[in-house]
């Protein structure tokens, strides 16, 4: 997308104290006055977060405390993403145009950082990453044009957590004129979490909003539309989040128009061949959305007995939906738990991660965080 959406476009998550107590949930302060973008819960115990002017930051107390630092001689790079593996082991993945989109591992906590990789091309500009385990990883990046001068997005993969190659621009599909991603939340792309599935998601907006995929870990892609909201270019799909190969879902909408009701959520129950538009209304724009990896690992589990004993599977889906002033907790059919803010405590929030126990941490400007059990 067009530079200046990564500066001006921010997400608002405003959590009163009344909020907190009605909830559950709980504002976090990280000791950071810098935008966070990126964010990776290991455990309810650990917890990466990433953002501008080279900043990661480390908790392995549940959030009470955060450690903040800086990554070497990157203290001009936004960091978008970071995937965390543990306490010690994390990528970070920096947004920007050419040499200023690159990749950084730590296997020490930060101690030491590897450079892994640097793009030399003008046009490149990374947007999201995502890993299957700490050696199997894929980047996303807006796209740039080939060898015949069609625009292609830019893939990256790692078979070995060390080492990057680009999937061939042939192998994808054409991007469409005025179409790219979202550098907004590191969640434009996605994967089944947690295991050997070879699928690979990703989504896009502007002119077009469509999905991207691949069945055998990017040897081949096919792309369809969607009937999410498009056109302006800061519209489109902002987020994607698969809970298995089959259910999946869509959030996006227009962050200059934060209150249209959309169409900004879709839902596919064939791996993504098809998108159906939510029933729910009013909706609003959405920054990000994620599944609720504790729930939804259960009615997976009663979802597979459903089919050879024939018994009711009784554990509905969750699903989180960060908006401009509010997060949605959304267990589908029912209307979903609105979990209110005050404006007046001017906290915003960009990016979510899902723990693996359950519940929901979410990170924002001015080193702002916020976790929904």
């Amino acid at each position: 997308m067009r530079r200046f959406l990564l500066i001006f476009c921010f997400f608002s998550f405003f959590l009163s104290v009344a909020a907190v107590a009605q909830t559950g949930a709980r504002v976090q302060l990280s000791h950071t006055t810098e935008s966070l973008r990126g964010v990776s819960a290991v455990s309810r115990e650990v917890a990466w977060a990433s953002g501008t002017h080279g900043t990661y930051l480390r908790t392995v107390d549940g959030g009470l405390t955060w450690t903040s630092a800086q990554v070497p001689d990157a203290g001009a790079l936004d960091f978008r993403a970071v995937v965390a593996f543990s306490a010690d082991e994390a990528f970070l993945m920096s947004a920007g145009p050419g040499e200023q989109s690159r990749i950084y591992y730590t296997s020490d906590a930060g101690k030491d950082w590897q450079l892994q990789f640097k793009n030399t091309n003008p046009k490149g500009f990374f947007d999201s990453m995502v890993f299957w385990d700490s050696k199997h990883g894929v980047v996303l990046g807006d796209p740039i044009p080939d060898e015949s001068g069609k625009l292609k997005f830019e893939v990256l993969l790692t078979d070995d957590g060390q080492n990057w190659r680009g999937v061939r621009s042939a192998q994808l599909p054409a991007a469409m004129e005025g179409e790219g991603a979202f550098a907004a939340s590191n969640s434009c792309i996605a994967i089944v979490p947690g295991g050997s599935d070879s699928n690979i998601w990703f989504a896009t907006g502007g002119k077009v909003a469509r999905v991207f995929h691949s069945g055998d870990h990017g040897q081949s892609w096919q792309v369809v539309e969607t009937p999410m909201m498009h056109g302006p270019e800061s519209a489109g799909i902002f987020s994607i989040a698969f809970r298995d190969a089959m259910h999946g879902v869509l959030a996006g909408g227009d962050y200059k128009h934060p209150n249209d009701d959309g169409p900004n959520l879709a839902f596919t129950e064939d791996g993504g061949k098809t998108w159906t538009l939510s029933a729910l209304h009013p909706l609003a724009y959405f920054s990000a959305v994620a599944y609720d990896r504790r729930v939804n690992g259960e009615a997976i589990r009663e979802g597979a007995v459903e089919k050879k004993m024939r018994v009711k599977a009784v554990t509905p889906e969750r699903i989180f939906l960060v908006g401009q002033d509010f997060v949605f907790d959304f267990q589908p059919p029912n209307n979903p738990r609105r979990i209110n803010g005050n404006k007046k405590m001017e906290l915003r929030f960009n990016a979510a991660s899902a723990y693996p126990e359950g519940g929901l941490l979410v990170v924002g400007a001015k080193g702002a965080m916020a976790f929904i059990p």
